[in-house]
């Protein structure tokens, strides 16, 4: 039964993390039963002096940063790409790629285009507070061919998360094109710390009220095992940026891969292992 806007105005404002958790995990398991994503991501940094590795247990190539001209980001998608050998590359935020394309003069979906001619597949990420303008970027991205990988937060205020999130629900209403919202912060603002209650809250109530995006992200590498772990069970059900480096040097079990399954589990899901493309990663 849909949540009214009442019902979720009282959510929003209530200390009852309990209840707000248990509603996140009911819908969450409605959409995808017990299973649980994860990506293994190689970063590769957008500056061309940097060498490119791709480690064979990536499942997606993100080229992060953004190179200072048009020309030097497409070069890099390239290069990148030639040494992927198959694997989905993403890069790039949409918001950089916003401001690259209006210093050089040019339009947004030209740059994309080049993009895509290149050989990217994803755009890394959309953050909603720092695009000019959120339906028309998306779009672009579509019409170029390309996928968008997730949107997110850049930078959370001291506000309430509730009518942001309508935002994202009300956006994807508009583009019908975004299948990840990662509500957590990119940048911790000093004037507004959030506590562990406070960002798993704000994951249980983006589950709830952004009912019209698959899936609720959680960034491992960014979070860390513990807050991801319990994000889980109010309502995310697909981790991003977990290492591709198959560190194995403190044994098999203390691997990525294995903590990452592990921690899965421990949540009571099923670890799913996908790739870039948002597709099952073979066995």
């Amino acid at each position: 039964m849909p949540v009214t806007d009442q019902e979720l105005t009282a959510l929003a404002a209530s200390q009852d993390i309990i209840s707000l958790g248990m509603l996140g995990d009911d819908i969450r398991r409605q959409r995808h039963g017990t299973a649980t994503t994860f990506v293994r991501v190689a970063d590769i940094a957008a500056d061309a002096s940097s060498a490119i590795t791709v480690p064979p247990a990536a499942g997606e190539v993100r080229i992060v940063g953004l190179p200072p001209s048009r020309t030097a980001a497409v070069d890099r998608v390239r290069a990148v790409v030639s040494a992927a050998f198959g694997v989905a590359v993403s890069g790039f935020s949409l918001a950089d790629l916003e401001h690259l394309a209006a210093r050089e003069g040019v339009e947004l979906g030209g740059l994309l285009d080049q993009l895509a001619a290149a050989g990217l597949e994803l755009v890394a990420e959309a953050p909603l507070d720092r695009l000019t303008d959120p339906r028309r970027a998306i779009e672009a991205v579509n019409i170029a061919g390309l996928t968008l990988a997730r949107l997110t937060i850049d930078q959370a205020g001291p506000e309430e998360p509730l009518a942001l999130f309508k935002m994202v629900a009300d956006l994807q209403r508009q583009v019908a094109v975004i299948r990840t919202f990662a509500p957590l912060a990119r940048r911790r603002s000093p004037a507004a710390e959030t506590t562990g209650y406070e960002d798993l809250k704000r994951v249980a109530l983006a589950r709830v009220v952004v009912d019209n995006v698959a899936s609720i992200q959680v960034d491992w590498s960014r979070y860390g095992p513990k807050l991801a772990q319990v994000a889980l069970t109010v309502g995310a059900d697909d981790v991003d940026a977990v290492s591709a480096l198959d560190d194995q040097s403190q044994g098999h079990r203390r691997s990525p891969l294995e903590e990452i399954r592990r921690n899965i589990r421990a949540a009571g899901y099923e670890p799913v292992e996908r790739t870039g493309r948002f597709e099952p990663r073979p066995a």
